[in-house]
């Protein structure tokens, strides 16, 4: 028998399994719900995702390189993405006075507010999680972030601005700590995504 998460023999008396694809079915609501929601402003989804990145990002991430390895793609697909939106006047660039050539990102007001307007795209699959116990959600959420540095460190996805790769943070005493805070925190306090954080250097 081959022990793939997706042959059912297999899968239907392993544990493990039956979380990868329940994790894939999820990935697929996802993958729906973006569709769905870029096809009412007659974008494709990296374009939607692009622009909601943009509008709860720093400027200094708003660079095509950057862009490319947030999002596992090619600097010239980035490159063919921000043609399409500068075109349909939903970002602009700005380019650096010292490098013509350099520029950064950033959202027009009509680029906002279609961003604005499709940042809930996902608030479907929030609302069973909504309904969990506090302490379910707080394992969900060490659990899930445990699994995303694994794929990070194996080089799977790319850039990730979460607790476990961050220079601030450490295990102390047993607990999670974060030495920016200088406090120790608790499971629900974890952050996929943090404004402050700053990659463990290898």
């Amino acid at each position: 028998m081959v022990e793939s998460q997706f042959n059912l023999l297999h899968q239907n008396s392993n544990i493990e399994s039956k979380i990868v694809v329940s994790l894939e079915r999820i990935s697929q609501a996802f993958k729906v719900l973006l569709w769905s929601e870029s096809k009412e402003n007659s974008l494709s989804p990296i374009q939607t995702q692009i622009l909601i990145f943009l509008l709860f990002h720093s400027p200094e991430k708003g660079k095509v390189s950057y862009l490319a390895n947030e999002f596992n793609l090619t600097k010239a697909t980035i490159s063919d993405t921000i043609k399409t939106l500068e075109s349909k006047e939903l970002i602009r660039k700005v380019f650096e006075e010292k490098d013509a050539r350099s520029y950064t990102i950033e959202l027009t007001e009509s680029g906002k507010k279609t961003a604005e307007l499709s940042a809930s795209f996902a608030k479907v699959i929030q609302n069973p999680i909504d309904e969990l116990p506090e302490i379910e959600k707080e394992k969900l959420l060490e659990n899930l972030l445990k699994i995303i540095y694994d794929l990070n460190q194996k080089g799977i996805i790319t850039i990730q601005r979460m607790c476990f790769n961050c220079q601030y943070y450490q295990i102390k005493e047993d607990n999670h700590y974060c030495n920016l805070l200088n406090k120790t925190i608790v499971s629900k306090e974890l952050r996929v995504d943090c404004p402050e954080h700053n990659l463990i250097e290898e």
